[in-house]
Formats: structure tokens, sequence, C-alpha cells
């Protein structure tokens, strides 16, 4: 049923005649508003993950004015909320051991203060599933105004961008191909304007798949974040956030396992980051939606990858979006959409789609010429990978699509890190590397070190990629045959911490197994006197981290905020 002023969340704050609500409204002309600005308006909180360290956000403080402009157009009034930026480069040890603080933040800056619905500024990797997972356990109306991918750039006549060509020109670099001249010419260019990666790395996954889920405008997620249509898409969001309040469109109405398997298909469409495998799942479990890695699986091998962007491709997203973008994508692929589902727009996706064409078919191909026909993400299992692993098959090189080979193995990442410039490094392409302890609990915050680098010595001899496993996560503007998210993780006794140099281990994609070739009673033996790994964390947030996140397969969520049972609201006296 729509909503009346008197159903309003923030009435409870504002609206009583006792000393309470007079101090609420006291402090509220203190700080400059009328007393009719929050008794007679829904009261609107902008999220907004902007700071000085966050490149991908440098604009996010001139775009939440444009959503307070369009909230005010509306009849609301909007309240600038600030929260944890985490930008992707900057934060360390990694931002995934901070999204479920972010999470928690946004949830508790909503239920804590007189709001009566949310928009969400946000898009640099861990920052989009961090406040949608707030968002959702929250409940209240909510809009994803993403941030936006940079600006293009050309390098000697080649596009070059973010995070895919950072990579590949260290390796040249390694080798001995680019010199310290224009190593440092890359430096200054490659990373152009504010915004996000403009790769299909996390950061586009993740607010892709938003939108496909109905979370945000249709078409919002591809525009650069230095596009004026940028900014008008900011005043839209925060215009019909006000309408989503009085029509109580929340979450929890959006979400169900139709709008799920419609993200994981555009996922898959895209050739998306292998980190969404994580964020996915565990946003489905804040909506209380069963959803598992067989699921994505499933979904990979009926829809190829049909955007022409890096890694997986040669394009970038502002071609994406002079191509039309994700609503032009997901009409090509309508027949595996869920087309009824409701959106933010309180429109179905269908309605959402129509007359949403492909503008440019060498950037959204047709079906029948895919970029890749492997599909994006592959799901392993196998006694080196109980709970599942996952590899981006898209980006990988298919000569290691079925491989044995000999382990390397190292238990931390400074020790690999240096290995990898030794030249008498006993390793050649076909062994397998090997890095553990690189888990969620093990990192801790399972960074993304699971794009093992080549060693130095074969990159001189003309080595690109490898066959490389982890419990980690890789950088999704990464490339290369990394297996990743192997779980359970090594540093909470998963089957990775009993790997040896020296043992054969073995891959095949196609039958989706992952194998180590060692007898079982030998595994054994090994299991009886392995030892865990000691922690040095005794105190503050990591602690709480460690003693209380998931596995990959489950999300990395924190097992006490999963599911869908409501939190009593605060008191108010």
């Amino acid at each position: 049923m729509p909503k009346t002023l008197a159903d309003l969340r923030s009435r409870r704050w504002f609206s009583a005649s006792d000393m309470r609500a007079f101090a609420h409204r006291q402090r509220t002309q203190q700080m400059g508003l009328r007393r009719e600005d929050v008794l007679d308006k829904p009261i609107v909180a902008i999220v907004n993950t902007w700071s000085d360290l966050s490149p991908c956000h440098a604009h996010l403080r001139e775009r939440a004015e444009s959503v307070k402009r369009g909230v005010l157009m509306a009849g609301g009034y909007p309240f600038e909320l600030p929260a944890m930026s985490l930008g992707e480069v900057m934060v360390k040890p990694t931002t995934m051991l901070y999204r479920n603080f972010l999470a928690m933040e946004v949830e508790e800056l909503l239920r804590s203060l007189p709001i009566d619905g949310a928009v969400l500024l946000a898009g640099c990797d861990k920052t989009t599933p961090g406040t949608l997972m707030g968002a959702i356990s929250m409940g209240l109306p909510s809009i994803f105004c993403p941030a936006g991918p940079m600006l293009n750039d050309r390098h000697q006549g080649k596009t070059v961008g973010a995070g895919t060509h950072t990579r590949m020109f260290w390796d040249e670099m390694q080798a001995g191909k680019i010199g310290p001249a224009e190593w440092v010419h890359l430096e200054s260019r490659m990373t152009r304007s504010p915004g996000t990666c403009n790769t299909m790395g996390t950061a586009s996954t993740m607010t892709s798949m938003t939108e496909a889920l109905g979370l945000s405008l249709p078409g919002s997620t591809s525009i650069p974040a230095m596009d004026s249509a940028h900014t008008r898409m900011a005043t839209a969001c925060g215009e019909r956030i006000v309408q989503m309040i009085w029509d109580d469109l929340t979450p929890q109405r959006i979400l169900t396992r139709g709008s799920f398997m419609n993200a994981v298909a555009v996922q898959m469409a895209l050739g998306g980051s292998t980190n969404a495998a994580v964020h996915i799942i565990a946003l489905a479990r804040r909506a209380g939606i069963e959803l598992t890695l067989d699921d994505l699986d499933a979904m990979s091998r009926r829809i190829p990858v049909i955007a022409n962007l890096f890694p997986s491709g040669d394009r970038l997203m502002e071609d994406f979006y002079y191509a039309g973008g994700l609503p032009a994508l997901m009409n090509v692929i309508a027949h595996e959409l869920r087309l009824s589902e409701l959106t933010v727009t309180g429109k179905s996706v269908g309605d959402n789609l129509r007359g949403r064409e492909v503008l440019d078919a060498e950037v959204i191909r047709p079906l029948t010429q895919p970029v890749s026909q492997g599909g994006t993400l592959a799901v392993l299992r196998g006694n080196l990978a109980p709970e599942g692993a996952v590899m981006k098959a898209s980006a990988a090189n298919p000569k290691f699509f079925k491989h044995r080979g000999r382990a390397l193995v190292f238990d931390s990442q400074p020790q690999m890190q240096a290995a990898m410039l030794d030249a008498d490094l006993d390793v050649d392409e076909n062994t397998v590397l090997v890095l553990r302890n690189a888990g969620p609990v093990g990192a801790p915050g399972m960074p993304e070190w699971g794009g093992l680098p080549i060693p130095k010595k074969l990159l001189q001899q003309g080595v690109r990629d490898m066959l490389r496993l982890s419990d980690a996560r890789m950088s999704g503007t990464h490339y290369g045959s990394c297996v990743l998210h192997i779980s359970p993780e090594s540093a909470v006794g998963g089957p990775l911490a009993l790997v040896r140099t020296g043992d054969t281990i073995a891959i095949d994609i196609e039958a989706r197994s992952l194998e180590l070739l060692v007898d079982e009673q030998e595994i054994a033996r090994r299991r009886a006197a392995w030892v865990a790994p000691v922690q040095p964390y005794t105190r503050g947030f990591t602690k709480l981290y460690q003693q209380h996140v998931t596995q990959a397969h489950e999300g990395c969520d924190f097992d006490f905020l999963q599911g869908a049972a409501p939190t009593p609201e605060p008191v108010i006296y």
C-alpha cells in the first residue's frame, strides 16, 4: 500500500509533541533547516563513499549535490551521510577485509537515524556490494547511483585501460621490452580521469549486476563518470527515490531468485570479474535467497561472453556506453532473463529494456559471434577444492584447460614475490604455481593476490601465462590461467594446506575438476601433522573478521549478518 505522511519512519523522530521530538526539530533548525523541512517531507539519506584518497569516487561530492537537487525537486529532504570509501588501490591489506565493515556501517547509519529511504553513491569494487548488503539488511527503499567508469586512453595507437594494461606493461618491462621513460609516461596517462576502472573489472561487473538486479536506473552503469549524462543520472536517482519511499518500494520487493539469476546471466555475458562469485552470493544471503556456485557455473555453460571488453576482449566501458550499454546487452540475452521482475523504476525488467538496441555489434556481439565460446566462469571441484574454486575461463589460455604439472608452493605473498626474481628458480612454463594462506582468514581478508606473477626468468623467455592456484582472489581487471577462491582455505585446514612442492596437480576445465594426485594415505598423514598458522591479530576489527567471516563459497560475509531476520527499530526516547 502507498505510504502517507503519517507512515514515514522519520515521523517517529520529528512528529511527536514531547520533549524528545522538540529537541530533534530544534537541532535541525540549529543547522538552518525550517520546521516543515523535516515534518512535511520524506527524509532521504545520500550515503556517500567519497574521499580524497579514493580516485574512483573523486567526483562523488559533486554528484551528491546533483542527487540533493533531485530529492528537493521531488518534494523530499536530503541529508548526506559519509561512509567508508574503500578506494581499491590505496586501502591495505585489502578492501575485501573492510567490505563487511562498510555493510555494517550503512545498515547502522540507516537504522540509527531518521531516514525514510536512501541513495547509495558508490562504484569502486567493494563499495557496491558493501553498500547494497547494508541497505538490503536495513530494508528501506534504496536506489544505487553508480560512480561510473573513467575515460579511455590510447598508447601508441592502441586502446589502453586501467588494471589490465598495468599488468601487461609490467610484464613487458620485466622482460626488458619497455624502458624507464615509457614506464613513467604510462604512469601519468593510463588513468586519466576520476571514475572506476574502465575495463570489465570488479567495479563495472558489480554495478552492472546491480542494474540487472533492478536496484539502479536502466543504462546508468556504463555512463562515464565525467560525462554530463552522469550528472543528470544522479539527479534522476534523487528524484526517483522520493517516489520509491511513497510506494514503499524496498529491496525486499525487488530481490527474488529470478532477479539474482538475471544478475548472474549478465555477469556471464559480460565476461565479468571472478570477484562477483563472492559478492553476489553474499548479497543473496542477505536477502534470504538461495544462490550457489553451481548456479553460476550452470549459467556460464549456457551464456557465452558477448561483451568485447578487456580483459576478455579489447574494448573499454566508454565504448560499451556508446554501443547501448547494459540494456542493449540484456536485450541480446533476453531469452535467459526473467523479464517480469520488478525494478526501482516501478516497472519490470522487460518494460525497461523495450527499445534499447545494440548500436555497435563489434562491442556487444550477437550470440552467433561471441567473444569467447568457453564461458566466463568455471567452478572446479575435487580433492583440492571440496567446496569449489573458480577460474575465469574467458581470460585464460586454453592450453591450460586440461593440464598436469609439478607444484611449486609458496606459503606467503612476500615469499612468492621474492622467488619470482630468482634467476635459479626451479620452474618452467608447465609448473603449477601455488600460493596459500591468502584466503579470508589466512591473509586476512582474501586479497587480490591470485594473479600470481610469472617468474622473471620465464618472462624473459617469452612466457606470458602459467597455471596458478590460490585461495586468494584476483583483480577483475587481470587475466591468465588462475584458479582462485579455493575453498575451504588453507588457513582453516583446507586441502591446499597439504600440497607440497613436487606434487602433481591436474586440472580439467571441461570436467570441472581440480585434483591433487597424491595417495590418500599420504594426504591423511600430512593432515595429521598439519598445524594451523599463528595469527598475529589479537584485537580490533581484523580479529572480529577472522572469528566470524564465512568461506569464499558462502560469500565471505559475517556469519551473524546473513539472513533476512529483522532487527528491531531503535527506541525513541
